[in-house]
């Protein structure tokens, strides 16, 4: 039997985060009624998109991630969203902790892409925990008690369905109304080159200056 067990039973923006944090409120239940030491929790998060219904507006933003919906039998499979880690400290009973999860706005990464074309509802994830729980034993004759370790079941794991308001709320927070692109350095030359010939306040209207011209219009 696994030393701990597991279950997310809330999910909230950190307002106080240098970066978009969505904390996940897990819940950990001992196997038994021992103190728990220290528990050095890791957790890889997975997105489970074929657990969930989509719009078909939703689905035209996510035919970079998936391809065209008549493929999707086959091409919707969980992935990687992130991993994270943290030391939970000494506890007894079932133990209430935050897990912080990082959000970047990067669109270059399929979980942000994944997010940002979802307009409503919920996004399936479970959350895939190993790690090592230490405990204390008896105490021996000298008065000290042995510390021990034992490892988190490979098999642990919890399930969750994120709001995706709450994502939302987590980037807006710090972008709000904006993306971001990556850009290659020769690219991002070029157009300083094309805001400064045209004495361009922003990066909107440079980019916008582009799309005009384009499309052939003023």
């Amino acid at each position: 039997m696994s030393p701990l067990s597991f279950a997310v039973v809330d999910a909230r923006v950190e307002p106080h985060a240098a970066v978009p944090t969505i904390m996940l409120r897990l819940q950990i239940t001992p196997a038994s009624a021992d103190p728990v030491h220290a528990v050095a929790l890791r957790c890889q998060i997975m997105i489970q998109p074929q657990q969930r219904r989509y719009e078909p507006s939703e689905g035209e933003r996510l035919v970079d991630l998936f391809g065209d919906t008549p493929r999707w039998g086959d091409t919707l499979r969980p992935f990687l969203w992130t991993n994270v880690g943290i030391v939970v400290p000494g506890f007894a009973g079932v133990e209430l902790v935050d897990l912080p999860v990082t959000c970047t706005y990067d669109m270059e990464i399929a979980a942000t892409k994944y997010f940002d074309a979802l307009e409503h509802g919920e996004v399936p994830i479970v959350l895939l925990f190993s790690g090592t729980v230490f405990s204390r034993g008896a105490s021996g004759p000298n008065g000290t008690a042995a510390l021990s370790a034992s490892p988190i079941a490979w098999h642990e794991e919890a399930t969750f369905r994120l709001p995706v308001a709450t994502w939302r709320a987590a980037i807006d927070a710090y972008f709000p109304n904006s993306g971001w692109l990556r850009l290659h350095n020769d690219t991002l030359d070029s157009l300083r080159r094309f805001r400064a010939e045209r004495a361009l306040l922003t990066w909107d209207e440079t980019i916008e200056s582009l799309l005009k011209e384009a499309e052939g219009g003023p």
